[in-house]
């Protein structure tokens, strides 16, 4: 009897090995810093209404592990960034001091997953200095090199971001992932939607819940809501951006687990983790 014991805890022992389970995670979302004031939902949402307004806040997400992984996908963006200054961002909050809140120091995040590489979402990079990041090949690439040529589109880069991008890529610290792909247990990335030239999101496995951490990939939660694509100059490809929205329906547990970037509405959604945090459950 002890024999046959030995044997089955042998077994599962590796077969734990050889497939691994996914690991579980926790999901917070942060607010660093918001817009001074609302904006016209058709400001955000191509077609959407003038006379309703969106509160539109700036957000990081701390994906938490129990397999000891701290992964925050973006990073935020620091206050003397011009681009900030030029679009009115008010209540500003550092984010590794919002991290805090959650009892984590900057030096705890492990990796950092880029959405895509707009200013508000790449140039807090520099905060995190322990952290590996992780970026589409064909973003990173258009980021670094098309988008500057005479026929490419810079829009929300910024120099400086390139600079530090490519300054960590050069340290060895940058994954550049191709495509779709599982990239840590239970963690996966997605493109399609083309915010940027092959911006992504991000699919957690949370618990029994499967939530997608959409980033700009949606904006506000009336794109998400009624289909539509983003106000012109929000997407290389509107009809893309439509279909990576059908896609999002298709792997997330329920409408309520797909997170918009950018919509101040998922702070009253959700239960507060702390000012400003709101834990995605």
């Amino acid at each position: 009897m002890k024999k046959l014991i030995f044997l089955l805890l042998g077994s599962l022992f590796i077969s734990l090995k050889l497939y691994p389970q996914d690991a579980d995670y926790e999901v917070y979302a942060i607010k660093f810093a918001s817009m001074g004031h609302p904006s016209p939902i058709s400001d955000w949402a191509y077609g959407g209404p003038a006379k309703d307004s969106v509160n539109i806040d700036f957000v990081i997400w701390l994906i938490k592990g129990a397999n000891g992984k701290n992964i925050l996908l973006d990073a935020g963006f620091l206050p003397d960034l011009e681009d900030a200054r030029n679009f009115g961002v008010a209540n500003y909050i550092r984010p590794d001091s919002m991290l805090a809140k959650l009892n984590l120091k900057a030096e705890d995040i492990t990796d950092v997953i880029l959405s895509h590489p707009h200013w508000d979402h790449i140039d807090g990079l520099g905060l995190f200095p322990k952290a590996h990041i992780w970026m589409q090949k064909e973003d990173y690439n258009y980021f670094v090199g098309w988008a500057w040529q005479k026929d490419g589109n810079h829009g929300g880069f910024n120099k400086r971001d390139i600079k530090m991008l490519v300054d960590l890529n050069l340290a060895g610290n940058v994954t550049l992932v191709d495509g779709d792909k599982e990239i840590f247990p239970g963690i996966s990335v997605y493109t399609g939607s083309r915010h940027t030239f092959n911006s992504q999101y991000v699919l957690v496995k949370s618990h029994s819940n499967k939530i997608v951490l959409a980033s700009d990939n949606i904006w506000i939660y009336y794109s998400l809501e009624h289909l539509r694509p983003p106000s012109p100059g929000g997407t290389f490809d509107t009809t893309a951006y439509k279909k990576s929205m059908i896609k999002m329906k298709s792997l997330a547990s329920s409408l309520k687990f797909i997170i918009p970037g950018h919509d101040a509405k998922m702070f009253s959604i959700f239960p507060a983790a702390g000012e400003g945090i709101v834990k995605i459950e």
